[in-house]
């Protein structure tokens, strides 16, 4: 009893103290919350796995060692494309919306609401096609899966000897997977959305050039410069696998291009639509679906209109400035001539170069994630690829981080300093490895966030110009130019797509601003109309990063620091641009 009492003098005071001030969490609370995170985020890594064993292509360019992933099992096909496979995509993302609604979102930490927010918005995203499912393109002349997919393959790294296996299981499914594709088409033609007979000729034109002749197409050679390179294989394996590559490449991969052809050959003259999409029924909306999930973007097309229209405005009047300063400049805007840090002009000597001149803002990198490499695209591949571009590394090895160049492009001068700040520091590498390194979870890396990865490499074109050793002015004004190129392409795009901008309607518009050829023209229409929302990714992203500086920079004033801003982002990583702004 004594014991008691003074047991209970000591814990009056310490409950009188506990009424003061605001209770802390339970430990039931505390383990309610540990236990909803715990299962939230086996939930997502569980969708990673599931889903990137989906596609052998997928698995390989995204981990290099499946195996500690417990993944032994997976498709070595390159999938299926049909109309119900279109159509169970909207059960499936209804159901995976319902699946991340079980889980308490006032409970998860600020990493897994983070992920979560994505998710969902990804999913409702997701929904907004309903029936215009038939509007979805995956044939193109430049970014078409039939474009795409011989990069991807010559591009396949052989690590194993598996990869070797899998790669030759890839080859002899892609007759399979354009079937599908030529069944999608057919229904398409049926339904009135068929491409037009200009777009057709252009993929027929692409792909009768690709397999003009086998003896000399460049897969076979890529395979064998690699399998003659691969650790480990006797002569007569090698012959073996190059027996069965040239069998594969000549029985059934190039075959399957010549069905195509045949097949939108015979499906010309059923395009109902020359033009954007909002010439077809519901083409409008399924263009604000473009925005969203390829660009991240969910303002209205009139405020990003109004948006693109304001930084035109804007770009011009300071051209004009700088002009009126110093007229002389006009001559050596968009000359390959223009100088490079000390006369540097080897991407092996630039980038180390923008390395050290981005510190100043932008953080550096963690130890450790600094390595890389610069390639030169094989010769035969020199007519198909971009003048440059950084080869994304599987997510559990993060090398090699690749920048390949392609040499047949000649770049040199300002040209080549600022792409290779756009492909690798602080561009696309940079950012890349910056968020690998804050170990985000594994389904980050599932999602494609297109506008936020190539807006940011866009945006940090504006601080590229800048590194180098111009004029400042002549600087500012080859940004300035960069930048007015990609907001016309981009108002071109709206108007083409979601205002029904016909040939000659974006003809006068180009004229405008001095484009007076007709062929111009013309081929500027034709690869808008065949790839929308493709500009607008670049650039809508970029001004999206550009008005959230200037946002920070107004209410912070003076303490407001480039470092710290762009550490923010590259911490929140690739996603939606609602979601980064609620974040940053």
């Amino acid at each position: 009893m004594h014991i008691q009492k003074k047991y209970l003098r000591f814990l009056l005071p310490f409950l009188l103290l506990l009424l003061a001030v605001p209770a802390a969490p339970s430990l039931i609370d505390i383990g309610k919350s540990y236990r909803v995170n715990h299962q939230f985020e086996a939930y997502t890594d569980d969708l990673f796995l599931t889903e990137i064993s989906k596609s052998a292509l997928n698995l390989h360019y995204t981990l290099a060692h499946p195996e500690n992933f417990n993944i032994t099992e997976y498709s070595t096909t390159l999938g299926s494309f049909s109309t119900a496979s279109a159509a169970s995509h909207y059960v499936t993302c209804e159901n995976k919306r319902a699946s991340l609604s079980d889980f308490s979102y006032e409970k998860l930490n600020p990493s897994n609401q983070l992920t979560y927010d994505i998710l969902s918005l990804a999913y409702e995203t997701e929904l907004l096609p309903g029936n215009n499912y038939l509007l979805e393109e995956v044939l193109s002349p430049s970014l078409g899966s039939q474009a795409q997919l011989p990069v991807l393959l010559a591009e396949y790294t052989f690590r194993k000897e598996q990869d070797i296996q899998d790669y030759l299981k890839l080859l002899a499914s892609v007759d399979t997977y354009f079937e599908g594709i030529l069944t999608f088409e057919e229904i398409k033609s049926q339904n009135g959305t068929f491409m037009s007979d200009v777009t057709a000729d252009r993929i027929i034109e692409q792909c009768s050039a690709f397999i003009k002749d086998p003896d000399t197409n460049y897969l076979k050679s890529v395979f064998a410069d690699k399998i003659s390179a691969f650790p480990g294989l006797s002569e007569k394996k090698i012959l073996a696998y190059e027996k069965l590559h040239d069998k594969i490449l000549n029985e059934q991969f190039l075959p399957a291009y010549q069905r195509l052809i045949d097949g939108l050959y015979l499906l010309r003259g059923t395009g109902k639509n020359a033009g954007g999409l909002c010439g077809f029924t519901g083409g409008r909306a399924y263009y604000e679906y473009l925005l969203k999930s390829k660009c991240g973007l969910y303002e209205p097309v009139s405020q990003i209109q109004d948006r693109l229209l304001a930084q035109l405005q804007l770009d011009m009047e300071e051209c004009r400035s700088i002009l009126a300063q110093s007229p002389e400049l006009l001559s050596s805007l968009s000359g390959n001539t223009a100088r490079t840090p000390s006369e540097k002009n080897s991407p092996e000597e630039i980038l180390p170069i923008l390395q050290n001149k981005i510190l100043k803002d932008f953080p550096a990198l963690p130890d450790g994630f600094t390595s890389y490499k610069v390639k030169y695209v094989h010769k035969d591949l020199e007519a198909y690829l971009s003048p440059a571009f950084y080869l994304t590394p599987p997510i559990d090895t993060l090398s090699p981080n690749d920048i390949y160049i392609n040499g047949y492009v000649g770049l040199k001068g300002i040209k080549l300093f600022t792409t290779l700040a756009h492909e690798g520091f602080p561009g696309h590498l940079y950012q890349t490895t910056f968020f690998a390194s804050t170990d985000p979870p594994l389904v980050r890396h599932l999602l494609d966030m297109g506008g936020y990865v190539e807006g940011w490499a866009t945006y940090i074109e504006s601080y590229a110009y800048s590194y180098s050793d111009e004029l400042p002015d002549l600087a500012r004004l080859e940004w300035l130019d960069r930048s007015l190129n990609l907001c016309l392409l981009s108002l071109l795009d709206t108007g083409i797509h979601y205002d029904n901008w016909d040939h000659q309607k974006a003809g006068e518009f180009l004229m405008n601003f001095g484009i007076t050829d007709a062929d111009s023209q013309e081929e500027i229409y034709q690869v808008i109309v065949e790839d929308p929302a493709n500009y607008l990714k670049y650039y809508m992203g970029c001004l999206h990063f550009l008005d959230l500086k200037e946002s920070e920079k107004k209410k912070l004033g003076n303490e407001f620091d480039p470092r710290i801003f762009h550490k923010k982002i590259l911490e929140t990583g690739p996603c939606q641009f609602p979601v980064l702004e609620k974040y940053v």
